[in-house]
């Protein structure tokens, strides 16, 4: 199951013998291996115990076995966690399989894993009486509906649009999109108002530069000049100067023409990119805007700058040079 689904699973089945939690995003990982400890474990010091992974090889998985295996004290369930554990197939048939088969009762194991099991490994999202709950980076459709139970859980509504600015502004980084939405939560509450809305959003949160940067460039697709000069000016007062903008243009137009000339379907994108299918939707219609027109623009941004390294002309002028090419013509 996807993260944002783990709560309500949670709340409707209670406590699981054995919890996966697997994925590059630590938000995810800390916050789910951090809601069962809270509910489940009213002794840590007495019921909880942790297990570094890598330390874990060959005999001394029982020491985790065995963790997992007592009873608990005081609390609910006995907590053991153990952290980047990815056990051979032979280690596990040797020291884990039945206990995964028939987990000890008041038990409970959580793995807190950052990517999957490698190749000879065993792949524990397949073993019996895991809950695995997917943490991997979350693609804009589910950064939303996050946002959007967050916001209903503490009594302010959010719509659909307004949960897309906040997953917009923050570029999909749970990290800040929690924190984000925890300051906008206590904002609506503190004014007694019941709606959050873009004018909340605009007034609270500043958009991420990377996300400036999508918005930099889509003045290009649209042809506004003041647009263009707004937005890169208050990027230079965010720390920005013009070889940082020059470079960051020049990345994302590159990601675009890269992913405008692969052939396939959005599902066959996302795998040569190594990027989930919706992204891959959403870049393929990002560089659709521009057409032909995105190599030209790449060019002439890296053009510059390589003219400006190479002492030709100094950054300011490049970026002048940028700006005038890509409005006006050369």
């Amino acid at each position: 199951m996807k993260y944002v689904d783990f709560k309500k699973f949670t709340d409707e089945r209670g406590a699981q013998p054995i919890y996966l939690f697997e994925g590059d995003d630590a938000y995810f990982r800390e916050k789910g291996e951090a809601m069962l400890k809270s509910t489940y474990v009213q002794e840590p010091t007495l019921d909880f115990a942790a297990f570094d992974g890598a330390s874990l090889k060959g005999d001394g998985i029982k020491q985790l076995a065995d963790a997992w295996n007592s009873f608990p004290f005081i609390s609910e369930r006995r907590m053991v966690r153990v952290n980047e554990f990815y056990p051979t197939e032979k280690d596990y048939e040797a020291y884990l399989k039945t206990l995964f088969e028939n987990p000890p009762q008041g038990g409970m194991l959580v793995i807190v894993n950052s990517s999957k099991a490698k190749t000879g490994h065993a792949v524990l999202s397949k073993k019996p009486n895991v809950t695995h709950v997917d943490c991997g980076r979350a693609d804009e459709e589910t950064v939303q509906k996050w946002i959007r139970i967050t916001c209903k859980r503490a009594g302010v509504f959010a719509d659909g649009a307004t949960c897309a600015k906040i997953s917009a502004y923050c570029v999909q980084d749970m990290s800040r999109v929690a924190g984000e939405t925890e300051k906008l939560i206590c904002y609506c509450q503190a004014t007694n108002t019941q709606y959050l809305t873009d004018e909340i959003v605009d007034l609270l949160v500043y958009p991420d530069a990377e996300y400036k940067i999508y918005e930099l460039a889509n003045t290009i697709y649209r042809k506004n000049l003041g647009a263009y000069t707004r937005i890169a000016n208050e990027l230079m007062t965010k720390g920005f100067n013009e070889l940082a903008l020059l470079s960051s243009l020049a990345s994302y137009f590159r990601n675009l023409y890269e992913v405008s000339i692969l052939k396939g379907g959005d599902k066959e994108v996302a795998a040569t990119l190594g990027i989930k299918e919706y992204a891959a939707k959403k870049k393929r219609e990002e560089a659709a805007k521009f057409g032909d027109g995105l190599l030209r623009i790449y060019n002439d941004v890296y053009t510059a700058i390589s003219d400006a390294k190479c002492g030709k002309i100094t950054f300011p002028s490049a970026w002048k040079t940028v700006t005038t090419r890509l409005f006006f013509g050369n």
